[in-house]
């Protein structure tokens, strides 16, 4: 289903890194096409193209923690560490380095191969960065992949990171370019477009995925995975996230997304952007066995592991567990 590039899929097609590029091959009519799919040649086409390029039985597990909350001067509709939703949140410091290697500790030891931390900033400080180049180099050195999500980053900040042996940086697209001005207004999509760039020429591993259930359509989710499977290249990984709705924020009471769609997310991201590993987030805790096994049918490869995540609950370690000794799912 590759179509030829249609104007209407980048905010500003150039030649950077990860901006969509003139090559790029998926059209929003095509990904739209994909969504109206019946739902089971949907699954059976998202599974054809997963076996293709991955086991089918493996998932990948990361741990994430917030090694800085609270305090943000951004106005994200639906997070909980804005500074202007009155959430409840305490703001607190940067975590020490100490505390974040034990939490590394505990993390590899309970399965997770890959640690991310994260920080509620519109962009790190320099001196802040020193801290967190010190902390990924003390996580690398436990033998655990390490990302990091910090917002956006200013010149040479990238390569400081890719000194310090970080493998992914994460920085969500959130959602469709033509929707984002009405969750976010203090910074565009291109200003996160511009912080990807840095990254991919600084040679560090892109993260970067989006939110769905915040009152976007369809068609919105086909956008946001257009420009997500037309980076070039496309994310290594990509975080799939539903709606944690929380009281303070702006997106307390949006509706929830029926749980077929949201399966057809994750089936529609795995056909678009095949290699890419394709993480089930945030809202697994109020998912069902039942719609997480579907969603790893649909092509999901890769989940957040404990049970935080930033400020919001994830799945008990052991329901996981029990859940892939079900399914005959073997972690990675």
């Amino acid at each position: 289903m590759n179509a030829p590039l249609d104007p209407s899929v980048s905010h500003a097609a150039g030649a950077s890194a990860a901006s969509p590029l003139p090559s790029a091959q998926w059209t929003r009519q095509a990904v739209e096409d994909l969504f109206a799919l019946p739902f089971a040649d949907l699954m059976f086409r998202a599974q054809q193209v997963h076996r293709e390029h991955f086991s089918a039985n493996q998932v990948q597990r990361s741990t994430l923690l917030s090694i800085k909350t609270g305090g943000c001067s951004e106005d994200c509709g639906y997070c909980s560490q804005a500074a202007r939703n009155d959430t409840g949140l305490e703001k607190e410091a940067l975590l020490e380095i100490e505390e974040v290697v034990k939490a590394a500790k505990e993390a590899k030891d309970k399965g997770a191969s890959r640690f991310c931390m994260g920080a509620a900033w519109r962009g790190p400080k320099d001196r802040d960065l020193d801290k967190v180049t010190q902390m990924v180099k003390e996580v690398k050195a436990l033998g655990l992949e390490t990302c990091v999500t910090l917002g956006m980053l200013r010149e040479g900040q990238a390569e400081r990171l890719k000194d310090a042996g970080l493998d992914y940086y994460n920085h969500n697209l959130d959602t469709a370019p033509e929707f984002y001005g009405q969750i976010i207004s203090t910074h565009s999509q291109a200003d996160r477009f511009d912080t990807l760039d840095k990254v991919r020429e600084a040679g560090i591993k892109v993260c970067c995925g989006g939110i769905v259930g915040m009152g976007e359509s369809q068609k919105g989710r086909a956008s946001l995975i257009a420009e997500l499977a037309n980076m070039c290249p496309p994310p290594e990984s990509v975080p799939i996230n539903n709606l944690v709705p929380i009281p303070g924020t702006p997106l307390e009471n949006a509706a929830p997304i029926d749980p077929f769609d949201f399966v057809r997310t994750i089936a529609v991201a795995r056909i678009t952007m095949p290699t890419s590993y394709v993480r089930l987030s945030a809202g697994r805790e109020v998912m069902s066995d039942e719609l997480q096994a579907m969603c790893f049918l649909a092509g999901a490869n890769s989940i957040f592991y404990g049970d935080k995540l930033l400020t919001t609950g994830n799945n008990e370690e052991d329901r996981d567990a029990v859940l892939f000794e079900r399914l005959g799912i073997v972690a990675v």
